[in-house]
């Protein structure tokens, strides 16, 4: 995993990250910031080759160690 003082998010990743942190799954993300799954899914897939993190509790800890 990258150091959180190196991972360069975008908004939107940071949007997509959130949801997650709620517990929303990628079906609640889309529909609550109107995009589709598929995007939803896209986003995830660049945090994750950005910051080097496999697991969603891993992208979790992620948010809560930015403060998301």
């Amino acid at each position: 995993m990258h150091t959180s003082s190196r991972v360069a998010l975008s908004p939107r990743e940071q949007q997509i990250l959130r949801h997650m942190t709620e517990g929303c799954t990628y079906a609640g993300t889309a529909r609550r910031i109107g995009i589709s799954v598929h995007t939803v899914d896209g986003y995830l897939r660049r945090i994750r080759a950005k910051t080097g993190i496999h697991t969603q509790a891993e992208l979790v800890r992620l948010a809560v160690t930015l403060g998301m």
